[in-house]
């Protein structure tokens, strides 16, 4: 029994339709194996710069620490520097009462 040559080349160009569709599928998959590996290596860059930025959080929260140290070591000098301005005020009026005083003899 001979198949006849409709058929046949039906077959044929199923079988061609079949095989370029396995080219197309091999294409794809290594597409998403490359863009696999790329994730992947972005995924390690990421890693690597949340350790960084972790790290610099770190020192920042540091850094933070000192400056409210030296802030509050600061309000103690302004504190005592305006005592001692409102000191030095008493004793410049006080001068100035004396020096009245000697003036008027």
């Amino acid at each position: 029994m001979t198949t006849p040559p409709e058929i046949a080349r039906k077959v044929r160009q199923l079988d061609n339709d079949v095989q370029a569709i396995y080219e197309m599928l091999a294409r794809i998959e290594a597409t998403q194996q490359r863009q696999g590996n790329r994730l992947d290596e972005q995924d390690r860059k990421l890693d690597a710069h949340t350790v960084l930025l972790d790290e610099h959080t770190a020192k920042l929260d540091a850094h933070t620490a000192k400056l409210d140290q030296h802030t509050a070591k600061l309000d103690q000098h302004t504190a005592k520097l305006d005592a001692h301005t409102a000191l030095l005020d008493e004793h410049t009026v006080k001068l100035d009462r004396i020096i009245e005083l000697l003036e008027a003899r």
